[in-house]
């Protein structure tokens, strides 16, 4: 049983993609509402840092304590406590290449704001042109890994940004900028016994670099349909301990204006 007060509620309903085929017409996304357990201190962001990984003319690196640990385990709760559940809102895949689960949801401010401070000294400030936004998308895709679970080798799509309304009753749209990073980010890692999981980021067809799972680590990389994409893929799990990571979009502006749209799911 939780130790701390938490309300969620059913915010929108997606078509999802299942791992084996097929699409489940309403698939949920969450808005989760409590309390603070981030620090939004500044006393983290000296233990944040930057690692390059050498992946020829593709862009990916770490950022290394990203998450304290009781922000991980807390994440983890928050998301056994909504469900993970087969079905994927709003994304599709290929039958078989999404072998895992997930649940989607809506993080309030609190937590994505401490989120971007943490993260803003080590992103860069332009990529084509485009500068920065200074939001993190709210949208948290969040995937557990059983023994067994994979994801094979994929790229991941841009997205624009989402959030809550003003009143808190609807999933937004946010336009005006749209994703070119993803940040995966893991919960946890081989110090809590998982076994296998490792990321692993291609080059030109071939296993360049393999990232181990590590609470708090984030892998962060090009993605959308272009040539600065980057193919990945989350390797198979094989222990009995699961694998926890947020699928979190690092949005840059597309121009000057920013304009909110309702998200409708009637």
């Amino acid at each position: 049983m939780t130790s701390f007060n938490f309300k969620s509620k059913t915010i929108a309903f997606l078509d999802g993609s299942l791992p084996d085929g097929g699409i489940k017409t309403d698939s949920a996304v969450f808005a989760v509402h409590a309390d603070s357990f981030m620090d939004s201190s500044d006393s983290h962001l000296s233990k944040t840092k930057r690692i390059d990984l050498d992946v020829g003319e593709k862009l990916v690196f770490l950022v290394e304590n990203i998450l304290l640990t009781h922000e991980a385990d807390k994440i983890i709760e928050i998301t056994e406590l909504l469900g993970y559940r087969e079905d994927a809102p709003g994304i599709v895949t290929a039958p078989g290449l999404r072998q895992n689960k997930s649940v989607h949801w809506l993080a309030d401010k609190r937590i994505m704001s401490t989120l971007y401070e943490r993260l803003k000294p080590h992103l860069p400030e332009y990529l084509d042109g485009q500068k920065l936004s200074p939001n993190l998308s709210h949208r948290l895709n969040m995937y557990r890994y059983d023994k067994g679970d994979v994801f094979n080798p994929h790229i991941d799509g841009d997205w624009p940004g989402f959030g809550l309304s003003a009143n808190g009753e609807k999933m937004v749209k946010w336009e005006g900028s749209r994703s070119k990073l993803s940040l995966v980010l893991y919960l946890n890692g081989s110090e809590d016994g998982v076994l296998g999981g490792e990321t692993a980021i291609y080059d030109e067809g071939k296993k360049k670099t393999i990232i181990k799972p590590k609470k708090g680590r984030g892998l962060l990389f090009r993605h959308g349909h272009n040539k600065d994409t980057v193919l990945h893929e989350g390797m198979i799990v094989t222990g009995s301990i699961p694998k926890y990571v947020a699928r979190i979009n690092i949005l840059y502006d597309e121009n000057k204006h920013f304009f909110i749209r309702d998200y409708s799911h009637d």
